[in-house]
C-alpha cells in the first residue's frame, strides 16, 4: 500500500469506513494463531460505550520487552481507551491473555520507535521518520507517539 492510500485510509488521524473494515479483518486474521507471532488483536474496553473495542496492532521487539506503539500518536482512540481503562487489556494471538500496558516515558521511547518501523511498514507514513535514520532522529519525534510495554498480568 502506497503512503498516499494510507494516509487516505487514516485522514485526521482517524480511519476512515475502508480502514475500519480492513481493521476488523486483520483483526480476525491476527487473533487466530495464524500470523506471525509479532501481528497480535489488542482488545481494549471502549471508554464511551463499555464494549470491547478489538484492533490489528504490531508488537516491537527491543531487548526481550514487547510493546504496542501508537502509529496515529495521542489522539489514536485505542490510545485514549487504554488510558481510561489503566492500562488493562488483552492480546489474542491463538489465546486471549489479559495484559497490562504500561506506558513507557518519551525519552525511552526512540528506540522501540525504531523497531517498530522496521517490523510495521504500513506505520511508515504516519511517522516523519525514515525506518533507518539515526537514533537521534527518533528522539526528536518520541513525545508525539505513545508507546506500551507489554507486561502480562501476574508479572513484573
Amino acid at each position: 500500500m502506497d503512503n498516499f492510500t494510507h494516509r487516505w485510509l487514516y485522514r485526521g488521524q482517524r480511519p476512515n469506513w475502508l480502514a475500519r473494515i480492513l481493521n476488523r479483518l486483520w483483526a480476525a486474521i491476527h487473533s487466530s494463531g495464524i500470523a506471525p507471532n509479532y501481528l497480535v488483536t489488542l482488545e481494549v474496553t471502549g471508554r464511551k460505550s463499555g464494549k470491547i473495542i478489538a484492533l490489528p496492532v504490531v508488537v516491537a521487539l527491543v531487548e526481550g520487552e514487547r510493546y504496542l506503539v501508537s502509529m496515529l500518536g495521542d489522539d489514536a482512540q485505542w490510545v485514549q481507551n487504554v488510558r481510561a481503562a489503566h492500562g488493562r487489556a488483552f492480546i489474542r494471538s491463538g489465546g486471549r491473555s489479559e495484559v497490562r500496558l504500561e506506558e513507557v516515558p518519551a525519552d525511552r521511547r526512540a528506540p522501540i520507535l525504531k523497531a517498530y518501523l522496521h517490523r510495521a511498514p504500513g506505520a511508515r507514513p504516519h511517522v516523519p521518520v525514515d525506518k533507518d535514520a539515526p537514533l537521534s532522529a527518533f528522539e526528536a519525534v518520541a513525545a508525539s507517539y505513545p508507546v506500551f510495554r507489554i507486561v502480562p498480568v501476574g508479572a513484573g
